[in-house]
């Protein structure tokens, strides 16, 4: 197994100084920036992928976005739509790794699926334990259930999302081949799946304060009060078709993975996940009655 990378994780609205990114360079499981939000494509991906230039080896994810044609040709693009790739980790393939690898750095989204898909690459496209493909599709659609293993981590991740020391620990736990160093990211990922029972048991107070409308559900979280999105969310759309949630200046809309629902289509946004999406609260009336909320 070759050196273990240096790991940067980040999402579509926010990459990392390509100037400070060390060698050769993967990013996994990170969008490019949508049309019609700010920041796009122009003022985000583009000069990110500019200054990268030939440093950048692979860029692998599932995303919709039109300008994937672009990239066609570009055999360090290995991309996909969600409805054909649900989760980024098992697009990590042996032969993606051996034929765009090695890397010196990871940029990979700082969720499960990109943690995953960090995982793999570390593996040389090895899923890191039986089922682990099935827990990052699982975890990415919230549908299915998910491994003994899977549901700590996502429980861990949940409750400190922006946790980077967190995030190297179960990377480093899906990668390691030595029993004691396991036990010991272990013990730091139990550590923070703990602290989830609180803030869940917080989520689900405020689970009970959506109204519904026309088959939409929508709930205000006030500024500063510390939830976990992904679940109020899932809670919103066990009430209604489409979820929305706003909370810190933005509008979070969601609905079921396998739901005719496309909210790029219908906010005419030029990419990201279909079926749930953030828009600035200044779009809120227009959001809402398009909803028919």
């Amino acid at each position: 197994m070759p050196d273990f990378p240096h790991l940067v994780f980040a999402t579509p609205k926010k990459l990392p100084d390509a100037g400070r990114l060390q060698g050769r360079v993967a990013v996994l499981d990170l969008g490019f920036c949508a049309q019609g939000l700010t920041p796009s494509f122009e003022s985000m991906t583009g000069p990110f992928l500019a200054r990268l230039g030939e440093r950048l080896c692979a860029w692998v994810d599932h995303h919709d976005h039109p300008y994937h044609a672009r990239y066609a040709r570009d055999p360090r693009f290995v991309l996909a739509s969600k409805d054909r790739a649900p989760a980024c980790a098992p697009m990590v393939t042996a032969e993606v790794v051996r034929l765009l690898g090695p890397a010196d750095t990871l940029v990979a989204h700082l969720d499960l699926d990109g943690l995953y898909s960090c995982a793999r690459w570390i593996l040389e496209g090895e899923e890191p334990y039986a089922g682990a493909d099935a827990d990052a599709v699982a975890v990415d659609t919230r549908v299915g259930e998910l491994t003994t293993t899977g549901r700590l981590i996502d429980r861990a991740l949940r409750a400190k999302f922006q946790d980077a020391p967190l995030k190297i620990a179960v990377v480093r736990y899906l990668t390691t081949k030595s029993p004691a160093a396991a036990a010991n990211f272990l013990d730091t990922i139990r550590e923070a799946a703990l602290v989830y029972d609180r803030l869940e048991a917080d989520t689900l107070a405020w689970a009970q304060r959506f109204t519904v409308r026309h088959d939409v559900a929508f709930v205000s979280v006030p500024d500063g009060v510390k939830f976990d999105k992904t679940e109020l969310l899932l809670r919103g759309q066990a009430l209604a078709r489409v979820a929305v949630v706003e909370s810190s200046g933005s509008l979070t809309l969601a609905a079921g993975f396998h739901s005719d629902v496309n909210f790029l289509d219908l906010f005419d946004l030029g990419g990201g996940m279909p079926t749930r999406v953030t828009i600035p609260s200044a779009r809120k009336a227009e959001i809402l009655a398009k909803l028919g909320y």
